[in-house]
């Protein structure tokens, strides 16, 4: 039986904050001290406009709406994918691992 594509069952916009906090987890490269597999994200990124710059990927601000929302927050860190910390997060190895299967529909390469 092949596995299951949303195990944790992640609603739309969790999957989405998941997304674009795995892509800032890579792109910071910070692995967490007391996790083993996992980042430390230290900051998020703000809207200019209708969308904001993640390395050389554009993310439409409406993409976005989950890295401001306490709620998405909580859920994430239920099911073990992310821990928040006094001024950062940590992106568990669970949450690295999660293939959330948005990364190229929600991060699109930019030129400028």
């Amino acid at each position: 039986m092949p596995p299951k594509k949303n195990p944790l069952n992640l609603n739309p916009l969790q999957l989405r904050t998941l997304t674009l906090l795995q892509e800032l987890a890579r792109l910071e490269n910070k692995p967490a001290e007391d996790e083993v597999g996992g980042f430390q994200i230290t900051a998020l990124p703000h809207a200019h406009g209708n969308h904001f710059h993640l390395g050389h990927s554009v993310v439409a601000a409406k993409d976005a709406t989950g890295l401001q929302n306490d709620a998405v927050w909580t859920i994430l860190e239920r099911k073990g994918i992310v821990k928040r910390t006094p001024g950062a997060a940590i992106l568990t190895a669970t949450g690295v691992e999660y293939d959330t299967g948005l990364r190229d529909q929600i991060l699109h390469q930019s030129n400028h």
